[in-house]
């Protein structure tokens, strides 16, 4: 039987262990992010505008529904990494199984959900009428793979629960790579215009959850489950939805959805400026989201452990290392964001680029709080406190709309001199 590579967070110095975890936990969250990414870099160079905007508009709904799913899977984990911590690996497979009890019931749920109600939500988002057909195709052909994505989010979040954050980037960086030559085919060649995108994603996150499973059965018998271990215990499926649902609430609720609505108002020119600059500062900022989950898997074999001083310790070195990238964050949207939004659209469009620019220099000077924001949520979460980090989150929504609604839909920003 092959040895597991765990990563033990509950010994050696936490520095080192937490950059040793969050560099590949940084790549693999950029590979997957890179999914939209190249979908919407394929589909503005090579069917135009338009295609852009209309993919570009999903990013916030994408990230509502695949967050709540990440949210869910990671929440989970919290509890695997704890059990792990405190060496108890009976209760640890225990709490695998009902995960994927729990995972499996929610996306099922929805994506019948969202396969019914998928025109009336892009309505509420006001999505323009010449865009429906494509916007509503995309998104329908996500919402009926959720379950390939819930695979991938779940086995993934297994392994980094473990300590091990460097196999789930090596399978997505193989699927990245098949995302991106089916983008190709399927759009230049097959000519299957923005549906060929979401057919990408799907059949490339379906091997990387594959790849997850297989490595998974031969290299971790540690996770291998028995009968036993899906039996129904009282308290279990409890104890996971008070991590799960506040973090699946806490992905989702803070997504740009709201905003996003506000923005197609104003049509496919501001919803692919927007589009472009918000996958921009998604890349840049997920140093962020990394540590933040990095925190979490270290703060949770730790407090399994019992190591309390190990976890002062981890949190404060880790809220330093994020301040000190958000000046460099600070820097690059501000002065490169331009540069940046060429990947998307090509340098002639001046009023596209001009709209990411305006959300760049609008945005870049909260970084330092996003940054702190994420350290001591995913603390609490590892901590095994879900309820204040959710409270927050919903204070951010709460924020975002009451913003939207006092100021972004009076500004008649189509007519605004820049």
């Amino acid at each position: 039987m092959n040895k597991q590579k765990t990563n033990d967070m509950t010994v050696g110095n936490p520095v080192r262990l937490i950059i040793q975890f969050m560099i590949p936990m940084f790549l693999g969250n950029i590979f997957q992010q890179f999914y939209n990414i190249v979908d919407s870099i394929v589909a503005g160079q090579f069917i135009g505008v338009d295609a852009l905007a209309a993919i570009g508009s999903t990013g916030s709904l994408m990230f509502f529904v695949t967050g709540w799913l990440n949210g869910l899977s990671s929440g989970f984990a919290i509890i695997v990494a704890q059990m792990f911590g405190a060496k108890k690996y009976d209760d640890m497979r225990h709490f695998v199984a009902m995960s994927i009890y729990l995972m499996f019931g929610f996306a099922a749920a929805m994506t019948i959900g969202f396969l019914v109600f998928n025109v009336p939500i892009l309505r509420l988002m006001n999505s323009p009428a010449d865009l429906m057909g494509d916007v509503a195709g995309y998104m329908g052909i996500i919402y009926a793979g959720l379950l390939v994505t819930a695979a991938y989010n779940t086995l993934a979040a297994f392994l980094r629960a473990l300590g091990d954050s460097k196999s789930p980037l090596y399978f997505l960086i193989i699927s990245a790579g098949i995302n991106v030559v089916l983008d190709i085919v399927l759009i230049r060649f097959a000519g299957m215009g923005v549906e060929g995108c979401a057919y990408a994603t799907v059949i490339a996150q379906g091997v990387s959850a594959i790849c997850c499973l297989v490595y998974i059965k031969k290299k971790y018998p540690i996770l291998h489950l028995e009968k036993k271990n899906f039996e129904l215990r009282k308290g279990s499926m409890s104890k996971l939805m008070i991590l799960g649902i506040p973090m699946g609430l806490q992905f989702s609720i803070t997504a740009t959805i709201i905003v996003q609505s506000a923005v197609n108002i104003y049509g496919a020119t501001y919803m692919a400026g927007f589009s472009a600059a918000g996958k921009i500062q998604n890349v840049i900022g997920m140093v962020a989201v990394s540590m933040g989950a990095t925190i979490a898997t270290y703060v949770g074999q730790n407090r399994g452990a019992g190591r309390m001083d190990r976890v002062k310790q981890g949190v404060k070195y880790s809220w330093i290392m994020l301040l000190v990238w958000s000046v460099v964050e600070m820097a690059l949207v501000y002065f490169g964001g331009k540069y940046f939004t060429y990947l998307f659209i090509s340098p002639s469009q001046t009023d596209v680029v001009q709209v990411s620019v305006i959300y760049f220099r609008t945005v870049f000077w909260a970084y330092p709080f996003l940054c702190t924001i994420f350290v001591f949520r995913n603390a609490l979460q590892g901590m095994g406190y879900g309820m204040v980090p959710m409270l927050g989150g919903v204070f951010e929504l709460v924020a975002r709309t009451l913003i939207v609604v006092l100021v972004a839909w009076r500004i008649q920003w189509p007519g605004s001199q820049h």
